[in-house]
């Protein structure tokens, strides 16, 4: 039978090139650049470099930052005219509301509210909560591919029959941060970016926003742009900021995708390079062209070099522009490059074309290795049957956590005394069984991801490697980004740290672990506050391949200076605390012996929250069979909302087993979560809840499993079964 189809049926775009399908369109057929010197930051005068700012004005809401002001506005441009909520939010960005929050930590503000919007997960809640989304909200941080990986989660939700109707792009702002941090780098070409040209020097920094709404249908609805096809994903487990120099990540996401697609290579009518014109990336894409295309080389070109390189929005403007290319027979010409640089094999086309294609292809590659394909064709291509399966759950082999208590070991003691894991565990202990290899430029998170990484795997039998990588965390790496910006505001912006700058990303700690285990695989980092290890449990359910290992984890840090201002929860902790969890795993759909991991409910929190997790466990037996224990997370900003929110759900369901707050054990990070499931794994391993938990008596599980919730502004519901 034919498969229904994926149409995009509402497009939103802000980019250096105008604000939406007009205004877009005119300035591809007249090759209009949006690059230009000017002076973005008074504080750098002797620095300009070219950028590509959005030059007009659009509707911002009072102390929002303008990363989210420019998703809403995309947002609201590809909702026009539509009565109808989203079923989910999907979106790539890598700043969140960094254009905010350098202003206020360079004034010292100190107040918690005004850093509200910080969060790069507070970008899709955002647009949830404007839309009346009450399905997913998720953030992908997988820095220059976050918008084109936003597209593939899109679709797979679509796949898997998780939502009908997704609004899925990507977002960034110009700000301080990414600016000096590529200046550090030396990759913001003073003439402007070029690419593939002979003299080419680097990137021109951009911003930009694109959403696209996707929906399924056995045919194309009246208004539909274009559909999407296919998408493929990979990591190039290589180098924390460079390409692999033969470009075999970027040649498997684009395989991967036309295949995905049903198609052959020959089948592209055009394609959209990520082409950001530094040396390194230019080259690798170009070698990995000619390894998927050889002699039938479609045309061609790098549309950077008109919108300049807005990073997570990158991807989701280039999609955005190869489905107005389809749908008005216009081919974008590659402008800034004047001699193309005859060592990579590839000729642009220099000036644009109206031409008619079918089918497009657009890739993004970012930090980490992070490579991202799609192919969008036109509203009549047929789509290729399916029949693949779709793994729901995952089978653990192995797991470890981190605590204030130390590892595994040592947290799951204390934690069956009853006693709290709260607290900071140091950085040289973490790191104290890592090679001095792994950690000689790392801090705390990515020294946290690789310690947990290496527990889980050796857990697990240590036999076989990870092929894809799945990672949740609510803030990231905390430590780069106040000792990057630090370095910046008192040197006045002469000499921020180039390292630090790299290691901030919140893709760099699943990068490092890639990197380790050689896992070239899918390598997702979701952040989604403090439902972000279930946000990468929801990747790992909708990526991961029948049999495939994979390694979920999450962690986050405590800073003494960020984390009470970023995470409200923890501020209003007494006992400053972090720490993480990870699973090894094998994806499977077929019920298995367990410890079997599934996530059972996610979505915005309504009147009755109670009664929407118990109806989305799906349960036909009373509940009493199948949960021997509930683990409830409750957050303290949101304590009194959660309290209730259990208690309509323990009313609702009639579970009267044990039921314990993990986060009063773990303290308040946004993924305790993960560590509450890793708890959840060696309880029932032991079989017993001991009288520490329970405040009375031992009481046997009997084989049955453990829920494991998390309250506040949204549920989530995952449970782990025998």
């Amino acid at each position: 039978m034919p498969s229904e189809g994926i149409f995009i049926t509402g497009l939103g775009i802000l980019s250096p090139l105008g604000r939406g399908r007009d205004a877009t369109v005119h300035s591809l057929k007249n090759s209009v650049s949006g690059i230009r010197t000017i002076n973005l930051f008074d504080e750098a005068a002797d620095q300009v470099t070219p950028v590509a700012p959005l030059d007009f004005a659009f509707e911002a809401e009072d102390g929002v930052p303008r990363t989210h002001a420019m998703a809403l506005a995309a947002a609201r441009d590809a909702m026009e005219g539509l009565d109808f909520a989203p079923d989910a939010v999907v979106i790539g960005v890598t700043t969140g509301g960094m254009s905010k929050t350098e202003l206020l930590l360079q004034a010292k503000v100190v107040a918690p509210e005004e850093y509200a919007y910080h969060g790069v997960g507070t970008v899709a809640t955002y647009l949830a909560d404007r839309l009346s989304c009450t399905g997913p909200a998720l953030s992908l941080s997988t820095a220059c591919s976050s918008g084109t990986a936003a597209l593939k989660i899109a679709m797979e939700m679509i796949r898997h029959g998780k939502a009908k109707r997704v609004l899925a792009g990507g977002v960034d702002a110009l700000c301080r941060f990414t600016y000096f941090g590529f200046f550090s780098l030396q990759l913001l070409d003073p003439k402007g970016a070029r690419p593939l040209d002979r003299d080419r020097a680097g990137i021109s920094l951009g911003e930009g926003a694109a959403m696209l709404l996707l929906e399924a249908a056995q045919s194309p609805p009246p208004h539909a742009i274009a559909r999407i096809l296919g998408s493929g994903i990979s990591c190039d487990a290589y180098h924390p900021t460079a390409p692999h120099p033969t470009g075999d990540g970027a040649r498997k996401a684009m395989q991967d995708a036309i295949a995905d697609a049903g198609m052959q290579a020959a089948d592209i009518g055009y394609i959209n390079l990520h082409g950001t014109a530094t040396r390194d990336n230019d080259a690798s894409e170009a070698m990995a062209l000619k390894a998927v295309f050889a002699d039938r080389m479609p045309p061609l070109s790098s549309t950077k070099g008109m919108t300049g390189h807005s990073l997570g929005g990158a991807g989701a403007v280039e999609c955005a522009l190869c489905s107005l290319s389809i749908a008005e027979s216009i081919l974008p010409g590659n402008i800034g490059c004047t001699n193309p640089d005859p060592s990579l094999g590839i000729v642009p086309l220099l000036q644009p074309e109206i031409r008619s294609v079918q089918a497009a292809l657009s890739n993004s590659f970012g930090f980490g290795g992070n490579n991202a394909a799609v192919v969008i064709g036109s509203v009549n291509t047929r789509p290729p049957d399916r029949t693949e399966s779709h793994p729901q759950s995952l089978k653990i082999t192995g797991s470890s956590c981190l605590t204030g208590a130390g590892g595994t070991e040592a947290s799951f003691q204390k934690f069956l005394q009853g006693v709290s894991l709260a607290g900071t565990f140091g950085s040289e202990e973490i790191s104290k069984d890592l090679q001095q290899r792994q950690v000689r430029r790392l801090k705390r998170i990515s020294r946290m991801a690789l310690a947990l990484a290496a527990a889980a795997h050796k857990d697990g039998g240590g036999k076989t490697m990870p092929s894809s990588i799945f990672f949740g965390t609510g803030w990231g790496p905390l430590s780069e980004t106040y000792d990057f910006l630090t370095k910046l505001f008192e040197s006045n912006m002469k000499f921020p740290s180039p390292t630090d700058f790299i290691n901030s990303v919140h893709n760099a700690p699943a990068g490092q672990v890639a990197m380790e285990f050689k896992s070239t695989g899918a390598n997702m980092t979701a952040s989604g506050g403090d439902y972000s290890f279930e946000q990468a449990l929801l990747l790992a359910s909708l990526l991961a391949h029948e049999g495939e290992e994979v390694l979920l984890f999450g962690a986050d840090e405590m800073h003494r200076e960020l984390s009470p201002l970023f995470d409200l929860s923890a501020a209003r902790d007494t006992t400053p605390s972090d720490g993480g969890g990870a699973l090894m795993a094998i994806a499977t759909e077929k019920p298995a012996a367990g410890p079997v991991l599934t996530l059972r409910a996610y979505g915005r929190s309504q009147q009755d929250a109670g009664q929407t997790i118990m109806n989305s466990l799906n349960i036909s037996e009373n509940i009493n069979t199948r949960y021997g224990a509930v683990f409830a997370g409750i957050p303290l900003a949101y304590e009194e909302t959660a309290k209730d929110q259990l208690k309509s759900f323990l009313s609702h369901s009639g579970f009267h087993g044990t039921v314990i707050d993990y986060r009063k054990y773990t303290g308040q990070f946004a993924t305790a979560s993960a560590v509450a499931a890793v708890l959840a794994v060696k309880t029932m391993e032991k079989g017993v809840l001991p009288a520490g938990l329970t405040g009375d008596r031992d009481v046997s599980l009997e084989k049955k499993g453990i829920l494991v919730m998390g309250l506040g502004p949204y549920y989530t519901a995952m449970d782990i079964l025998n």
